[in-house]
């Protein structure tokens, strides 16, 4: 997993401790650090650190371990498969298993649309699905296993998140829901289903 800077700072600061203990010499401090701000990934890190104790005080700046480090979704890899839905006067459906792309856009005008993503996988590991709804609705169900983000607007209409409190999960996808209804809905709601495991195929 890639280091933030935030990251190589708290490692950084091991180093400074562990110098300060007399654990390391003033070069062996310098030739580290260039190391630190170098790094990419706690697997550049874990090294630097690995030889020296970390104690009380300084244990909360430990570089993560395998255990703690975030678990890759299964969820996420693929080639979008639909880059939108479209309803006029009528209705459209995306469920099933299918891949979104990292920007979805639907649009509903006098008409409605289903986006089901219980058995999607998606292209990155964040996808923002726009939603338009004039005098239409549009509803979206989202699985427990997908974080979900909702900042759409509503006039005259309403923009629904029905999610709720979602607890953090490393790793998980991240789905960004915007838009506006205009004389419509959207509609934001966990699933009721549970994914599949088996062959995926395309609904629409």
């Amino acid at each position: 997993m890639r280091v933030s800077n935030d990251d190589r700072e708290k490692v950084a600061q091991v180093l400074h401790n562990a110098m300060a203990e007399g654990r390391l010499t003033v070069t062996e401090l310098e030739e580290r650090l260039d190391k630190v701000y170098e790094a990419k990934t706690f697997g550049d890190l874990e090294p630097l650190v690995r030889d020296l104790p970390v104690g009380q005080q300084s244990r909360s700046l430990a570089v993560p371990t395998h255990a703690t480090s975030p678990v890759p979704s299964n969820r996420i890899g693929g080639r979008g498969t639909s880059t939108g839905a479209v309803a006029v006067m009528s209705g459209s459906v995306r469920k099933g298993a299918w891949t979104v792309p990292p920007t979805f856009t639907s649009f509903a005008l006098m008409g409605g649309i289903e986006l089901d993503l219980t058995d999607a996988r998606f292209e990155d590991a964040e996808t923002t699905i726009q939603c338009f709804a004039f005098m239409g609705g549009i509803d979206v169900y989202v699985p427990e296993d997908v974080i979900v983000q909702v900042n759409g607007s509503g006039f005259m209409g309403a923009f629904e998140d029905k999610i709720g409190h979602q607890q953090h999960r490393p790793g998980a996808p991240v789905v960004k829901i915007t838009g506006l209804a205009v004389w419509g809905g959207v509609d934001v709601k966990r699933s009721k289903k549970t994914p599949r495991n088996d062959q995926h195929q395309i609904g629409e």
